[in-house]
């Protein structure tokens, strides 16, 4: 055989070979669809972004994002979640909480300290969050894949708020969660569950006289220009949860799944060196934006009159959950006390 001929030969079995390599890779890989909540920019979608960066650059898969409104309200994408359509979803438990009650644990208020560090170490260390909440997501169709907080919850209203008597006739919109209603009417004030879309135009028409949310999703939604009164009333944190169907997770590759929960522990670590500081930058934007803010921070007296009313949404809680949200109350309380002591 001549030098051109073996050359020929030697070339078609490696173009043969690369295209099978290829043809392997292309049916191995694949496009795995994640949905959240929020804007371009807020915290979900850098996190959701921090995951898709780690996963294709580590893998052939690709990850396509979707946000808020561009698959539907929060009720839609958890949906899509469990039935297969999405793989990821990122949702808080306001909204998961009616699917799995005990997620409302997170709405109790003054349960958790404000402090980021002692926050993002609970997070971390925290046997409830870690080892309890799994085997809960996954009785409803759900891989846990991360728990973690987005910022300080923050009120806003048509008016300062200084004392529960200051939420009197004022209609609050909550999420659609039985226990931040009751968080709120324990406050004083009418609790309105409403769907984010209808937010803004509530408080425009006056429907509405105020809302919660963490201050840079305040900024983002530009709700301080119909409810322009900010009080921090260090009730609690915002905390998100990004899962995956379970069917799905459960169908991968050791190497896969490996892969996945490297891609959340990264995006973990990311976004909580992202939010550090954000609400500070989000409020010096907010001021800027309108001469009409006012910001109240509540000072000790003030909120031991709020705290003082905390007691009977725990008693709700355990009367939504029964025996198991007790536990995981218990484990939620002994952990905390732990990150406090440390």
């Amino acid at each position: 055989m001549s030098s051109l001929s073996k050359f020929k030969k030697v070339a078609g079995f490696s173009a043969f070979a690369f295209a099978a390599m290829t043809a392997a890779n292309s049916v191995n890989a694949a496009t795995w669809r994640y949905a959240h909540e929020e804007y371009e920019g807020d915290v979900q979608d850098v996190f959701a972004y921090d995951f898709k960066e780690h996963i294709e650059d580590n893998s052939d898969h690709t990850v396509q994002v979707y946000r808020f409104g561009e698959l539907g309200e929060s009720d839609d994408i958890m949906g899509q979640t469990q039935a297969g359509i999405l793989q990821f979803v990122n949702q808080s438990p306001g909204f998961t909480g009616s699917l799995i009650p005990e997620a409302q644990i997170f709405f109790i208020p003054y349960l958790m300290p404000t402090d980021m560090d002692t926050v993002i170490e609970f997070f971390r260390e925290s046997e409830a969050i870690n080892k309890m909440f799994p085997e809960l997501y996954a009785e409803n169709g759900l891989k846990l894949l991360q728990m973690y907080p987005e910022g300080e919850m923050v009120v806003t209203a048509n008016e300062p708020i200084t004392e529960p008597a200051d939420f009197k006739n004022k209609k609050i919109r909550v999420m659609t969660n039985p226990l931040l209603a009751e968080t709120y009417n324990a406050f004083g004030a009418t609790a309105t569950p409403l769907p984010w879309g209808e937010v803004y135009g509530a408080l425009q028409t006056n429907m509405i006289q105020g809302q919660e949310n963490p201050i840079f999703w305040i900024e983002s939604g530009g709700l301080y220009e119909v409810s322009p009164h900010l009080t921090f009333t260090s009730h609690g944190w915002f905390t998100t949860a990004m899962m995956a169907n379970l069917d799905f997770y459960e169908g991968l590759s050791d190497e896969d799944q490996k892969l996945i929960q490297d891609a959340a522990d990264y995006a973990f670590e990311k976004i909580i060196v992202h939010i550090d500081g954000l609400a500070d930058e989000a409020l010096e934007k907010i001021k800027a934006a309108s001469d009409e803010v006012t910001v109240t921070r509540l000072d000790d007296e003030q909120i031991e009159a709020f705290k003082a009313r905390a007691p009977q949404v725990e008693e709700k809680f355990i009367e939504m959950t029964g025996e198991s949200g007790e536990e995981l109350l218990n484990q939620f309380k002994e952990d905390l006390k732990e990150v406090q002591k440390d």
